[in-house]
């Protein structure tokens, strides 16, 4: 038998062991990396101040940094949004940053353009699934599959795309609530607006008078939409906020499609905001789009971070340092286009 069996009932002689002094010894966190408790009154900017510099706490300073900079410099920042963001009340925070031109773009998937039309049209969306699965009436909202047939046959016969086609379908039907929807919010200040269908995922692809070849061809139309707006993202900001699967692989080809075709996206920051941290987001948007920038990654709920991050982006929207010469990009929707 090799080796010698150690003597656990004897402690290890500790005579002879080198030390140095603490001082010289190199540290991760230091003393005014420390948060501070706030006193009463304190505003937004002393919340973000007094946070600690430390791991999360840096991340969300890094944010509001790269969205300041992108606003004062014009370049553009996507919001990506999933179902998730709008359900938990965050589509009037991205509507006010579309008011302001801070967001220069918006792609989602489908799930959440059906819970934008349905607050902006009705007020209310998210049924009860558990109720009204076994009911068989689950996702059998006429209004909502109407706008839905309607948009996709007009993105696709107009080679709008779907996004713009809601949008408009939206503006001429009249919402009750308009000032709830991002789709609108886009639509009327003219950036571009991109719905990306996983056709079977959502509730409209249920309804017959619903057409699955303009769904889709109409949603083809919107990658190629926003792959136009990639190419324009050379230090720029995409904000992945809470889509786990399609958005993350639409950005990964989109960004493809752009480098083919030789545009540089030096200095891009992507940023991942979600529940939780998953492998498409962090792979695709974090880590593999941004070599040539940075990528960040925020974990927790979204109704509580993008309050956070729209409050700490007010007073540089209201006074930004730089005035923006470049602001606009080129829409797809544009004779320039």
């Amino acid at each position: 038998m090799s080796g010698t069996t150690p003597n656990i009932e004897r402690p290890f002689d500790l005579h002879g062991l080198r030390t140095y002094d603490l001082d010289s010894r190199p540290s991760k966190v230091f003393q005014e990396d420390l948060g501070r408790p706030l006193e009463p009154g304190a505003g937004i900017e002393d919340w973000f101040d007094a946070l600690p510099r430390q791991l999360a706490g840096n991340s969300l300073r890094r944010v509001r940094y790269h969205l300041a900079r992108a606003h004062a410099e014009g370049k553009t920042v996507v919001a990506a949004l999933g179902g998730h963001v709008i359900k938990t009340g965050c589509g009037p925070y991205l509507v006010d940053w579309i008011e302001k031109g801070l967001i220069k773009a918006v792609a989602m998937n489908g799930s959440a353009a059906i819970h934008d039309f349905e607050l902006a049209f009705a007020g209310k969306t998210s049924e009860d699934v558990s109720t009204t699965l076994h009911e068989g009436t689950f996702g059998m909202a006429r209004e909502t599959a109407d706008a839905f047939a309607v948009a996709s046959r007009a993105g696709l016969e107009h080679e709008q795309g779907l996004g713009l086609a809601l949008g408009r379908y939206m503006d001429q039907a009249r919402c009750l609530h308009p000032s709830c929807s991002v789709v609108l919010a886009a639509y009327r200040a003219g950036i571009p607006c991109t719905i990306h269908v996983a056709i079977g995922t959502d509730i409209v692809h249920m309804h017959p008078h619903v057409s699955g070849a303009a769904l889709g061809e109409s949603s083809h139309l919107d990658f190629r939409h926003l792959c136009r707006v990639v190419s324009t993202m050379q230090g720029g900001v995409w904000l992945n906020l809470g889509s786990a699967v399609i958005l993350p692989e639409v950005l990964l080809k989109a960004v493809s499609v752009v480098r083919n075709f030789g545009h540089s996206l030096e200095g891009l920051v992507t940023v991942n905001l979600d529940k939780e941290s998953r492998y498409r987001s962090s792979v695709n948007v974090v880590s593999r789009p941004a070599q040539a920038g940075e990528g960040l990654e925020l974990i927790g709920h979204h109704e509580i971070l993008l309050p956070l991050l729209h409050a700490a982006m007010a007073s540089h929207l209201a006074q930004p340092r730089i005035a923006p010469e470049t602001a606009e990009i080129i829409s797809p929707f544009s004779k320039a286009a």
